[in-house]
């Protein structure tokens, strides 16, 4: 899903953030936070906002690049409202974890990382949630389901599918 940032439709949030970025200026070791505040504020960290964090803490664009790609918090590109992780670690793993992401795929019609077109869904392969005594895990934005069985996840998705829908047709009318 190719989507561009506009600037001018983010003016409110944009103005919001460069308040922040302000009270950061002139500080060290706040580059973290910046990235947190851009992926919270913005759903994920644009080349556009990478260059007023640049330009406000005086870092690099390549190093804020390098720090985006490096950890799977962040990302470049938009995702879904709704984010599905299915953990792949080993317990999770040898607990059907990549058949619950078989099903996903087939269910949304996504390969992880990828966002569905309506920009409902994201779906993740993530290596550990620390939960492995729950394994299979299965994240929904933050909520963690543990042991989660194929029915069970085939129940989740339907029930999520209907809530997102729904507010689909509440932000329509």
């Amino acid at each position: 899903m190719a989507v561009t940032f506009d600037p001018n439709e983010h003016k409110e949030a944009l103005s919001e953030f460069a308040a922040t970025l302000d009270r950061l200026r002139g500080r060290r070791g706040v580059l973290m936070q910046a990235l947190h505040e851009a992926q919270s504020r913005f759903g994920h960290i644009p080349p556009y906002v990478q260059e007023l964090i640049s330009d406000a803490l005086d870092i690099p664009v390549s190093m804020i690049y390098g720090v985006i790609t490096f950890y799977a918090r962040f990302t470049l590109e938009p995702t879904g409202r709704c984010e599905i992780g299915v953990c792949l670690g080993t317990a999770c793993y040898v607990k059907g974890s990549a058949r619950l992401i078989e099903d996903i795929e087939k269910a949304l019609g996504i390969k992880p990382g990828q966002t569905t077109e309506d920009g409902s869904f994201t779906l993740t392969a993530t290596r550990c949630v620390g939960a492995c005594g729950l394994a299979p895990v299965v994240t929904v934005n933050q909520d963690v389901h543990g042991r989660m069985k194929r029915e069970e996840m085939k129940k989740l998705l339907a029930f999520l599918k209907k809530e997102y829908a729904d507010m689909a047709a509440e932000v329509a009318q």
